[in-house]
């Protein structure tokens, strides 16, 4: 995975770092609100040891002397003795001070730190000086050759311990950062995750990876396009509607000694935008001039009556069976003058109506006829009623939803139309994030033409 990779993971993902940064500060500030404070008070002693005559060589080996003892002192320092000597006037289990008692050693020197930690800082000043009273009381004891001789070392307090004026714990600022941290690497490690788990397409590279065929078009997504999903609405100056000029624009290249006529066009699955996709790019295509035939062939759930507003009652279904001719079930819609073939009434056996030879015949009339003729099928994989359109078609335009679509289903939609040695001429990403939709192109927007008053 490319760095590239994670920032526009990051990027598509940043409101939801923030909400996870967001949420690691809170937690760390009410973690650190509800821990008690704890103050710390440090004590410095000084190891020497007696060398008895002032010389250099003996002032040396007493130095060397007390360097060697001064690791084994700092273990005493919280040694039960000393511990327990402190803890009993103050009311403290020894075990419980012993967790509270640190000891250092300063390497290279002959001093020793013991610093205790405490909820009251004034107690926290006094066990300190008592742990430095007590391991003096111990050293010069356990350092005597005899009773009667004094101790070969000495430990003197050389700067005792103050009550202190600051909590060392909780650290605010630090517990803010580690929350924050904390929380936004679980948050991009989760996304990360995601991301590799999610086999959905969502770029022309994906699709293109998945189907094999040229990507013909971006459609982006528009808030109002349920409400309004054709793009003659604004006049055609929707980003929508320039996706679709495009997609005309590229069909035109398709197939440059053997133009498809006839062109199948339908999704993997429902709900990915097939029927939209039908329905514009036949008005763009009669926009352009075009003789366009629109034909509503999903016999199991029409949908092109209810976007173009017209009458499905008698359509295709009646063609094929005979009880209607096709210039009666024929429609003529807009300004364009795009003429539709609804569905008409939906039949027990669909997939034998439209691989009937009536079917291969209607088509290869139409072919002659028209300058295209578009076929809205039902998705390929829940039925064989795509496939068998494709077979007898020019070729089939496979739709995919962005995020939606999974790259396996594509695979499953492309081997199946090599079955039927259908023609994929080409593949359309639909309902793509507006953000995706400039980065591919069409972010250029234009405005109506207005006609100045009394002109």
């Amino acid at each position: 995975m490319e760095l590239l990779t994670y920032l526009r993971l990051a990027r598509r993902s940043w409101w939801l770092m923030a909400l996870a940064a967001g949420t690691g500060a809170g937690g760390a500030m009410l973690v650190t609100h509800q821990m008690p404070e704890r103050y710390a008070a440090t004590v410095s002693l000084l190891v020497s040891a007696n060398d008895g005559e002032s010389t250099t060589a003996t002032a040396y080996q007493a130095n060397l002397l007390s360097q060697q003892r001064v690791k084994s002192y700092a273990n005493l320092i919280t040694s039960r003795r000393v511990v327990a000597a402190v803890a009993e006037p103050e009311g403290i289990a020894p075990d419980v001070l012993a967790r509270h008692v640190k000891a250092e050693a300063v390497p290279d020197t002959v001093l020793l730190r013991a610093t205790v930690t405490d909820g009251d800082p004034a107690r926290a000043g006094r066990l300190a000086n008592a742990v430095g009273r007590e391991l003096t009381k111990l050293i010069d004891e356990i350092e005597r050759p005899s009773k009667n001789n004094p101790s070969t070392i000495k430990v003197t307090v050389i700067d005792g311990a103050t009550t202190p004026k600051q909590p060392v714990s909780p650290r605010p600022l630090l517990n803010l950062s580690i929350g924050m941290l904390l929380s936004l690497l679980a948050t991009g490690a989760a996304i990360v995750l995601y991301d590799r788990l999610d086999t959905t397409v969502k770029s022309p590279e994906e699709l293109l990876d998945a189907t094999g065929g040229a990507v013909l078009g971006v459609i982006g997504y528009e808030k109002d396009a349920k409400q309004h999903p054709l793009i003659v609405r604004d006049q055609g100056t929707s980003i929508r509607a320039e996706a679709f000029r495009a997609i005309r624009t590229n069909l035109q290249f398709v197939g440059i000694d053997e133009k498809p006529r006839s062109l199948v066009i339908t999704s993997c699955l429902p709900g990915e935008g097939k029927s939209s996709t039908s329905v514009n790019l036949a008005i763009a295509l009669g926009q352009a001039g075009w003789r366009v035939l629109l034909m509503d062939a999903d016999l199991r759930r029409p949908s092109v009556p209810d976007y173009l507003g017209i009458e499905g009652a008698v359509g295709l279904t009646n063609v094929l069976i005979g009880t209607a001719a096709l210039e009666d079930a024929v429609q003529t819609w807009g300004d364009d003058r795009i003429e539709v073939l609804p569905s008409g009434p939906i039949p027990p056996n669909p997939s034998e109506l439209l691989s009937s030879h009536q079917m291969r015949q209607l088509l290869a009339g139409l072919r002659k006829t028209y300058d295209m003729v578009i076929i809205d099928a039902p998705p390929l994989l829940p039925v064989t009623d795509a496939a068998t359109l494709a077979a007898v078609c020019d070729g089939v335009l496979l739709v995919a939803r962005s995020a939606k679509t999974h790259h396996d289903h594509l695979v499953r939609a492309r081997t199946q139309l090599a079955s039927v040695n259908a023609r994929l001429i080409g593949s359309i990403l639909n309902f793509t994030p507006a953000k995706s939709t400039h980065q591919y192109g069409y972010d250029y927007e234009y405005e109506p033409i207005k006609t100045p008053v009394g002109v």
